[in-house]
């Protein structure tokens, strides 16, 4: 399944948002492509962040991550720089963004 989500970094972080993505843990990275994720690509445009991710089932990608303490300090780390965040919770599956158009 695809799926789209939008995030936002903050204005004065973007340098710290970039740097952080050219080092994500390993760890993070084998435990992300452990509970299913194929592809993971964000984009920017300003402060806008785009994803893109390509997994079995994104539910199941949430569940195994939410608790994971690897993912858990990302997620805190990134909470500092973000004004809008990835959300993890119950209510994150529900959070992709809807197709309306398709080639």
């Amino acid at each position: 399944m695809r799926i789209a989500l939008h995030t936002r970094v903050r204005a004065d972080r973007i340098e710290e948002y970039e740097a952080a993505h050219r080092a994500v843990p390993a760890e993070l990275t084998a435990a992300i492509r452990a509970a299913g994720v194929n592809s993971w690509t964000i984009w920017r445009s300003g402060c806008e962040l785009f994803h893109l991710l390509e997994c079995e089932d994104y539910a199941r990608l949430l569940g195994e991550l939410e608790r994971l303490p690897v993912n858990v300090a990302w997620q805190a780390r990134m909470g500092e720089l973000l004004d809008v965040a990835h959300d993890y919770g119950e209510g994150g599956a529900a959070a992709g963004l809807r197709a309306v158009w398709e080639l």
